[in-house]
Order: C-alpha cells, then structure tokens, then sequence
C-alpha cells in the first residue's frame, strides 16, 4: 500500500471516530437534559420504573428511586402509584414486589399501589403499566409522573410517547444515583442504550 493510501486511511479512520464521538456527546447531551426534574401541574399517578432487587432488599439505584418517590408522596396523599418490574433469574422476588412492600413499610396505603410484574425492561414497563392503567380507568390526561434515576429518564420518555401517544401528559421525577460507580458506568452506557431503543424497542 502507498505512503499516500495509508495517510488516506488514517484520516477517514480519524474522521470516523471523530464523527462517532460527537455523536455519543450528542447523545450524552440528551441524557444528562432528561436527567432533572420536568414536572408539569399535578400529575394524579405515579409510575416507578424498577430496578435490581437482592435479597436483603432493593439495589441501591432501586431504592434511590423509591425514596425520591416517597418525598414526593408525602405532599400527594391521593396519588395512585404503579411499580413496575418483573422478576429476573437472579431475583428472589419481583422488582415490583419488592417496592410494594418498600412502599407500604414506609406508610403508603396498600389500596393505592397498582402492581405490574411482568416486565423485564423499559419498554415493556412502560407497555404493562398502560394497560394496567386502561384496565383500571385511570385517565392518562389527568398526568403520569415517572419516577427513575436521572440518567434513565430521557430513553424512559421518549419510550413512553412511543407506546401511549400521550408524551403531553409525562412529566418526570429524576431520582439521585447513590451509587457512584453505577452512576458513571450509566452515563456511559444510557447513550448507547437510548440508540438501541430508538430502532429496536417497539
């Protein structure tokens, strides 16, 4: 190969990793604005996205989220809650089981706590927890507020608009991240899995 094809290859192969790295910036943009709170009026349901579960108890993510939500429940004593996770191969319980139980430990009334244990990942979350809606009569117009940790709430809207149609009437709860290995780990990873769920999550 001549002098002159090799310095043309390593300049597309600069401009290509150029191009990919503006793109993860771009992308990391778009997940570091999803990660605050976006609260628009006085959303009348909750819908807490799950997370790992251990046997002692929810994962640290887990129970930044479910924390996050009882501040917010402690000023809205009619809020309906949905928790929302399945049950993984390395779970004792179902994510969503383990935050009913979290919940009511911590003083919210069981009659106000919808329950979705079928789903293993965001969009199915989303998918079970509105037809569990629909099957309660509970009124997307009247507002649905998310609560997650930060970083996972620009893919959890953008999957949200895509199922229901209603991406009017979301607002978002963004949840701190405890755990600081986790959280660098997530923004790194989240940009990735927000391209991923753009094309495969239907």
């Amino acid at each position: 190969m001549s002098a002159l094809w090799k310095k043309k290859w390593v300049k597309g192969l600069l401009a290509l990793a150029l191009a990919g790295l503006l793109s993860f910036c771009a992308l990391l943009g778009a997940v570091l604005y999803g990660s605050y709170d976006h609260i628009e009026g006085k959303p009348s349901t909750m819908l807490i996205l799950g997370c790992q579960v251990h046997p002692w108890g929810p994962s640290i993510l887990l129970q930044d989220r479910l924390d996050e939500a009882l501040d917010y429940l402690a000023g809205d004593p009619d809020m309906t809650v949905i928790v929302s996770g399945g049950q993984g191969p390395d779970e004792h319980t179902s994510e969503a089981d383990c935050m009913r139980d979290y919940l009511i430990s911590a003083g919210v009334e069981a009659s106000r706590i919808l329950v979705e244990d079928q789903s293993h990942n965001t969009v199915q979350n989303i998918t079970y927890s509105a037809q569990l809606m629909q099957k309660y009569g509970i009124d997307m117009q009247q507002g649905v507020l998310m609560v997650s940790n930060g970083f996972h709430l620009t893919r959890g809207r953008m999957l949200w608009d895509r199922v229901t149609g209603a991406g009017e009437y979301l607002s978002t709860l963004a949840a701190p991240s405890s755990h600081v290995p986790s959280r660098l780990w997530m923004y790194i990873r989240e940009p990735l899995a927000l391209v991923k769920s753009y094309f495969f999550d239907r």
